[in-house]
Formats: C-alpha cells, sequence, structure tokens
C-alpha cells in the first residue's frame, strides 16, 4: 500500500516537474525562434544582394575589421560565442551576457553580406543560450535550473535554424561532452526545440528541402536473409572513415589558423583583414563564388553547392576541401558564424566525390557525408543519425548511422568546441 501511495505521488511530482518547464520554455521558445526567424529571413535577403553586387566582396577586409572593434568595446566575454555557454552550463561563472544574441545575429549578417564562409548553427545556439540565460536571471531561477535553461537555449535556436527540433534536443544534451549524455534536460529541451521550430515556422521561414531518391534494395541474393546490401554497407564504413577524417581535418585547420594568425599578425584587429584579403585571393585564383557564404545553393546553373552535391557531376573532385579551407580561415580570423552548413557542405561534397570513385548511389552518399562531418567534428553521432532522418526520411537510417558513428571514431577527440569535455575517449583510448 506504502509503494503504491509513495508511487502515485511521483507521478503527480513528475507532471507537476514536467507543467513548470513547459511554462519556462514557452517564452524562451518565443524569443529564440522569432529571432532566428529574423536572422534567416537577413541571411536570405543579404546572401541575394551580394549575389547581384559581386563588389561586396572586395570590403570583406574593412567588415572583418569592424567586426573586431564590435566585439572589443561592446562584446566583453561573448567573443567566446558557443564555448562561453558550454563553460557556463559545466561550470556557472559570470552568466552569458544578453548583448551576446543581437551582437551575434548583426556580426554574422556582416560576415554573410560581404562573402565571409560562416554558417547559421553558431548564431542560432548564442541566440538562444543567451536569450535562456537573460529569462533565468529575470525569474530568479537557481544555477542548476539556469544550466538546464541554457541547455533548453540551445536545443531552440538548433532546432529553430534548421528546422529539426529532435535533432536540437539531443544536439544540446549530447554536445556538453564526448561519451556521456545527460538525461536531467531531455523533456525541457524537447518541449524548447519543438516550440522554437513551430514559432519560427509560424513567421513564414521555409527550410530547405533535400531528397535522397536512391531506394535501398538486398543485393545479396545468396543470404537470403538478409535485408541490406553488404557490398554498399562496406562502401559507407569506408566513407565513413574518410567523413571522420575530413571533421578532424577541418576542426585542426581552424585551431592552427587561429593560433598562427593570433602569434603572426600584429596589431590584433589586423587578423580579420589578412583573412578577408585571402578570401578574396582565393575566390580570383579559383575563379569562382561558390565557396563564399553558406553554399546551401549556388546563383549560378552549374556552381557547385549543397544542393547541386545530391546529383552526379554537382560537385568537382576538390569542392570539399575548398570549402573546408574558405571556412577555417574566415571563422578562425574573426570573422561570426557557425561551422555546421558549411560542414554540411563539405560533406555533402566529399561524399559525391566517394561516391562517383566507388560507383555507389550519389544522393545516398551526399546526404551520408552531409550528417557524418558534422558529427565527427562536433561529436554528436545519435544527434546526427537523427538529423537523417528528419532531413531525409527514415528508409536508409542504417548508412546513415553507420557514416556517423564511424565518422565520430575517426575524427579523433579535437572537435570545433573547445569547452566540450571529454568523459569516455573513443576507441581503445581508456
Amino acid at each position: 500500500m506504502y509503494q503504491k501511495i509513495k508511487s502515485y505521488f511521483e507521478q503527480i511530482a513528475i507532471a507537476k516537474h514536467l507543467i513548470r518547464w513547459t511554462i519556462l520554455d514557452i517564452p524562451l521558445a518565443l524569443i529564440a525562434g522569432s529571432m532566428v526567424a529574423l536572422f534567416l529571413w537577413l541571411l536570405d535577403k543579404v546572401t541575394l544582394l551580394r549575389g547581384q553586387q559581386p563588389w561586396l566582396l572586395y570590403l570583406l577586409p574593412v567588415a572583418g575589421i569592424g567586426i573586431y572593434f564590435l566585439y572589443k568595446k561592446l562584446g566583453k566575454n561573448s567573443e567566446a560565442g558557443n564555448n562561453l555557454i558550454m563553460d557556463e552550463i559545466h561550470q556557472p561563472g559570470g552568466g552569458v551576457p544578453a548583448r551576446m544574441a543581437p551582437l551575434v545575429l548583426f556580426t554574422t549578417v556582416v560576415t554573410h553580406l560581404f562573402g565571409g564562409s560562416a554558417g547559421r548553427e553558431g548564431t542560432a545556439v548564442q541566440i538562444g543560450g543567451s536569450m535562456a540565460n537573460m529569462l533565468g536571471r529575470w525569474m530568479k531561477l537557481a544555477e542548476k535550473d539556469i544550466r538546464i535553461l541554457l541547455m533548453a537555449g540551445i536545443a531552440a535556436g538548433f532546432g529553430a535554424v534548421f528546422g529539426t527540433p529532435l535533432t536540437g534536443a539531443v544536439f544540446a544534451l549530447e554536445v556538453l561532452a564526448i561519451g556521456t549524455i545527460r538525461y536531467d534536460a531531455l523533456v525541457p529541451c524537447l518541449i524548447a526545440a519543438v516550440f522554437a521550430d513551430i514559432v519560427c515556422t509560424a513567421w513564414g521561414i521555409h527550410h530547405t528541402h533535400y531528397h535522397i531518391d536512391f531506394a535501398p534494395h538486398n543485393a545479396t541474393p545468396f543470404l537470403p536473409f538478409l535485408h541490406i546490401d553488404l557490398l554498399l554497407l562496406a562502401k559507407a564504413i569506408l566513407a565513413g572513415v574518410c567523413f571522420g577524417l575530413a571533421s578532424f581535418l577541418f576542426a585542426n585547420s581552424m585551431h592552427i589558423i587561429k593560433h598562427y594568425a593570433q602569434r603572426y599578425i600584429k596589431p590584433a584587429w589586423l587578423i580579420p583583414a589578412v583573412g578577408g584579403v585571402v578570401i578574396i585571393a582565393f575566390s580570383w585564383a579559383l575563379g569562382t563564388r561558390d565557396y563564399l557564404g553558406l553554399g546551401v545553393y549556388s546563383q549560378q546553373p552549374s556552381g557547385v553547392s549543397i544542393l547541386s552535391a545530391f546529383h552526379a557531376g554537382g560537385a568537382t573532385g576538390w569542392s570539399w576541401l575548398w570549402k573546408l579551407l574558405f571556412t577555417a580561415i574566415t571563422l578562425a580570423m574573426g570573422f561570426k558564424g557557425g561551422e555546421v552548413t558549411p560542414l554540411f557542405f563539405i560533406g555533402a561534397a566529399l561524399g559525391n566525390t566517394i561516391a562517383m570513385l566507388l560507383g555507389a548511389p550519389v544522393d545516398l552518399f551526399a546526404g551520408m557525408g552531409f550528417i557524418a562531418v558534422f558529427a565527427g567534428a562536433t561529436n554528436t553521432p545519435i544527434a546526427c543519425t537523427l538529423m537523417g532522418v528528419e532531413l531525409f526520411g527514415t528508409s536508409h537510417v542504417l548508412y546513415f548511422a553507420v557514416a556517423c558513428f564511424t565518422a565520430y571514431y575517426f575524427s579523433g577527440h579535437s572537435g570545433i568546441y573547445k569547452a566540450q569535455r571529454i568523459t569516455v575517449r573513443k576507441g581503445l583510448l581508456q
């Protein structure tokens, strides 16, 4: 009898917990979802404007200097970006300033307007995190609750910017530490991500739709009990290794470029100016502007983009490497934005190249690379597998998982987030 009564009261406590976090998450989702919608709308406008006014690229060094001084005068500790939010979750300290949201939104739009190669996720996560911290302070929440609300902010920003709320929720839980997932924020993160995505969509924002037309089939007739194509699976594993190595190359390129730029370029405000000049020089040398901006689509019919990579001949053999270099230089030398959308480009283009070499389905391997390079660079294989399901459907989930899990192992321990902790090392390196 006592156990039944105890169980009854536990259920009531759980219901109260869910109701409380739903109430706390709704204002966060409204603010973050609306700001992300504004951000995505502005990105579309400046991307179109840059295509119409090619001369804007030549002002990229000046824009970089402006971003440097804007953060120096107004940014305080906002310069740390996503790492500041993750550090605050790990060990509460000075908090995440509310000014981070408008500052990173504006500077990311400036970066894209003048041709920097950057993404969206970093900006959306910083919007969600800074607004979560602001609301937590206003509501005088305890530190443990602010920690959960910060994770919900990450989920809200990520879920809204890509239209993938389930991925956003799991990403917020998985990205903090390699090898472990904390479940104390599971429901708050899911609620925040779902509501933020709804709010963003309600503002009329439409996300890019990707398609994988390849139909899976059993190509092992002498093993009728198998429901998978063993040869294709082997190719997926090999591709996963390549995706992981690309993730490793990207993360380390970012760290190396930043280290040597800070060491050898003085004064510090020259770093983004030099970065802008290098981007201009690379664009001129390659004779294309396909590697600027997000890279979701190209304004040239024959240009390379994420969308084109899903078709045979839609990427050159080295498109993935060029996008990797453009993005590493842009972000490591002081411009603002995220890494994830460029990682999508790198992965899709590399998947296209691998598929052409191995005689594999191009659209499937582009989709696998799309999520797997991201998985390796952020050490979030589960979230990225779920992203594959949310973006491409469930038909190829086994190949998504194989690619993401393999890339995770082969990407090493140095991801794009320095604040990410290692709790369980990969493979045999215990």
